[in-house]
């Protein structure tokens, strides 16, 4: 996986982030979703650096090889503001100032952040499977209680834990042929880590409590995303079945956007990874208007 790209870590305040990066050119983030690691962006990376992009691949906060705080009551320890910040310094490190971003799943709401947050710093936004966590929470239904019960047993103290961590490889299913055995490999390595479990269950117990508040606050602030967003989705998932066409959801809160479905799965950039990188290098290319 990833050749010629090189690996670094970043300690930044209560953090340490592995990332991975490789290529020339303008800079590019690629943020992963839950439960993966950056080794899933193996297929789409190596295409965006034939583009002639420079890719970054960071683990989240408390994902794979990345470290996080010990949980607090107030979860912001992991919350997406406190993960952003991390993708940000990890960034600069580098030597970058001003980067293209995209994000998928659970990683779509740290590129929300960070780009509200600091949009100096992010040039184009492209945000894979997900809407706001806010939006998700104001649209419960009993369809999406019963499709994303996750979340709300995620949300619980200590039972999540007890559960997944009793058998890791029952709870969290990967089909190796499907991920690429490299990457199913360092998956596997994550999932059986208690440490990376208890990471990922905050990650969810963050985003009903304080994300939501910084959602909220941003909404009633009438905060927006200043930079041109991209929206994509997996037509074999189930965003648009439960919400219709996301687009009209996102446009809440980014006034330039465009976007479309892709024919995948939901973990899309293990599923379609030359549809998704050839919509990401063209998104992220576009001269500025």
């Amino acid at each position: 996986m990833f050749e010629g790209f090189e690996t670094g870590r970043f300690d930044v305040g209560d953090a340490s982030v592995f990332v991975r990066y490789g290529g020339e050119g303008p800079p590019v983030v690629l943020l992963h979703g839950h439960p993966r690691t950056s080794a899933t962006w193996h297929r789409v990376a190596p295409l965006l650096v034939r583009q002639g992009f420079t890719v970054i691949c960071p683990d989240l906060r408390g994902y794979g090889r990345s470290t996080g705080p010990a949980p607090t009551a107030d979860h912001f320890g992991h919350s997406k503001r406190a993960a952003a910040g991390d993708v940000l310094a990890g960034v600069r490190a580098l030597g970058h100032t001003r980067f293209a971003l995209a994000g998928h799943d659970r990683g779509g709401a740290v590129a929300l952040r960070l780009a509200l947050d600091h949009p100096e710093a992010v040039s184009r936004v492209a945000l894979l499977d997900c809407l706001p966590l806010s939006e998700h929470l104001a649209r419960v239904t009993a369809e999406f209680a019963t499709q994303w019960w996750h979340w709300f047993f995620f949300a619980q103290p200590d039972i999540p834990e007890r559960v997944i961590n009793a058998d890791p490889d029952a709870w969290y299913r990967g089909d190796p042929d499907l991920m690429g055995r490299e990457n199913h490999e360092e998956w596997r390595a994550a999932t059986r880590n208690p440490d990376v479990v208890r990471a990922m269950l905050e990650d969810y117990r963050a985003g009903l409590t304080v994300d939501r508040r910084h959602e909220e606050e941003d909404r009633a602030a009438g905060k927006l995303l200043r930079c041109p967003a991209l929206v994509l989705w997996s037509l074999r998932d189930d965003l648009e079945d439960l919400y219709g066409d996301p687009r009209e959801i996102w446009r809440r809160w980014a006034p330039d956007l465009r976007g479309h479905g892709i024919d995948s799965g939901h973990h899309v950039a293990e599923e379609a990874p030359e549809a998704l990188a050839a919509s990401l290098s063209e998104f992220f290319a576009t001269p500025p208007a």
